[in-house]
């Protein structure tokens, strides 16, 4: 009965080893402790007895009420789970449905475009490029800092469009010497900026810098000098690609359409195959990016390739360089490239196919390369912008294309594939021997009038002993 009544919580020794235990304790805490203790009667099978061991069938009824609200628990968080599943597979097709329609609305607007011709393909390059460079110069942009530099910003857009001035000045000088020939006057005008066109440019660099400069402020200089070489790092990375994109174009709207078309083609069937089919992850910077997703778009990429440049070839629109600034309608001769040449099926086959021979175009097989570039290595400027991003800790460029991100988010595999097009069709297309057209310009733009006319008598000259000599 000794150990009975120590045990008992409502003792003294019980409760004089408890305020001594927690001598902080409010008062009116340890009084709703006593009254919740004088529910239980003093016993040696209560609950507060600490050698109380469940032995009643109600006790073992209590414990087994307690496993059955554990599995109710857990049941509880399963059905949680899966409708978090069910959720995140509503929202997973959501997603594709905006993702869709935007495609759709940007691929109408693109086609568009194209009907209308070369200078509107290359103002939507412009475009292009000024929303990336918006987006680009907002990654390093901080409210506080600009708040204390007013008008800071408008010196990214001045070195912005003085690379823009400086790039397209020496790509498209042979097309705007060309439109402007017919009048004498603007002829020479336009003659002599493209002939100054380097020395403006550079001035007015100069005066960027030099603006730059007096900008600068106390505790201000890290800021200003990051945002300097930002600057010049988006213009690298802009107008490299750009300025390839836009050479492409002139070249014929089809040098520039079926990159393009192919990076749009493999970025479409990487989604629904990896939609569709995709368990094993291709790699950590991008997690939704997958072998099947990788595999199968390469496969339709290589295969779209061969059968749409057939398709765009047919029509001289596409085929035809530019070679002035006008929006008229071409017609010229197709070249080798677009004639269609016949191959005769093997004698084995011919007598079990309906044909006697396939007819396929020569550029048919220069889109197999590009296809192959398009699956394999053009994915990898998609993965550089995901640790870039990655290392600004962002989701996307912007939100200017819903379901898309930004305009940089649909540009990272079409910069590497602009860069390899231009070098592939310099390097295995374009002849590379200089053309009458060529030697008139650089006449017309080189020499005055006087020795215009000396090259005229001394060409009359060699021409006329070829002739002596024939005879």
């Amino acid at each position: 009965m000794a150990m009975e009544k120590d045990l008992n919580p409502n003792s003294p020794r019980i409760r004089k080893l408890r305020d001594n235990s927690y001598p902080n304790t409010p008062t009116s805490r340890m009084s709703s402790n006593n009254q919740r203790d004088n529910h239980y009667p003093n016993n040696p099978n209560s609950p507060r007895d600490y050698n109380y061991t469940p032995s009643s069938p109600t006790a073992r009824i209590r414990h087994r009420r307690r496993s059955s609200e554990n599995l109710a628990e857990v049941n509880r968080s399963n059905v949680s789970r899966v409708s978090n599943l069910l959720l995140g597979d509503k929202n997973k097709y959501r997603s594709m449905w905006i993702r869709t329609c935007s495609s759709l609305w940007m691929l109408g607007g693109v086609v568009f475009i194209i009907y209308m011709g070369h200078l509107y393909i290359w103002a939507m390059v412009v475009v292009i490029q000024i929303f990336m460079a918006k987006e680009l110069f907002f990654l390093r942009r901080r409210a506080h800092e600009e708040r204390r530099l007013p008008g800071f910003w408008l010196l990214n857009w001045h070195f912005f469009f003085t690379a823009m001035l400086f790039v397209y000045g020496r790509i498209i000088q042979q097309q705007l010497v060309n439109t402007v020939s017919s009048d004498r006057f603007i002829y020479k005008l336009v003659s002599g900026l493209i002939k100054y066109q380097m020395v403006i440019c550079y001035f007015l660099y100069i005066a960027g810098l030099i603006w730059f400069i007096l900008t600068l402020k106390n505790k201000m200089y890290k800021y200003q000098f990051g945002q300097y070489a930002w600057t010049h790092m988006i213009l690298i990375v802009v107008f490299t690609q750009s300025s390839f994109t836009v050479a492409n174009i002139f070249e014929g709207i089809f040098w520039f359409l079926l990159p393009a078309a192919l990076i749009a083609m493999n970025d479409v069937a990487a989604y629904f195959f990896g939609f569709y089919f995709g368990k094993t992850p291709l790699i950590k910077l991008s997690p939704k990016k997958t072998w099947e997703g990788f595999i199968g778009a390469s496969v339709a990429t290589i295969i779209s390739a061969f059968i749409f440049a057939n398709v765009l070839g047919q029509f001289q629109w596409l085929t035809c360089p530019r070679k002035d600034l006008s929006t008229g309608w071409l017609h010229c001769d197709p070249g080798p490239l677009f004639r269609p040449e016949y191959y005769p099926l093997p004698s084995w086959i011919a007598p079990f196919s309906p044909w006697k021979g396939i007819s396929t175009l020569p550029v048919q097989w220069h889109a197999f390369s590009l296809g192959l570039f398009a699956s394999i290595m053009a994915p990898f400027g998609g993965f550089f912008a995901s640790g870039f991003k990655r290392a600004f800790k962002i989701k996307d460029f912007g939100d200017s294309i819903p379901g898309h991100g930004g305009f940089t988010d649909r540009m990272d595999c079409q910069m590497v594939m602009a860069v390899f097009a231009y070098i592939y069709i310099q390097s295995f297309i374009v002849n590379q021997d200089y053309s009458v057209e060529m030697i008139l310009d650089q006449i017309s733009r080189s020499l005055g009038h006087e020795e215009q006319k000396m090259l005229y008598v001394k060409l009359g000259d060699i021409l006329q002993h070829k002739l002596q000599g024939r005879f």
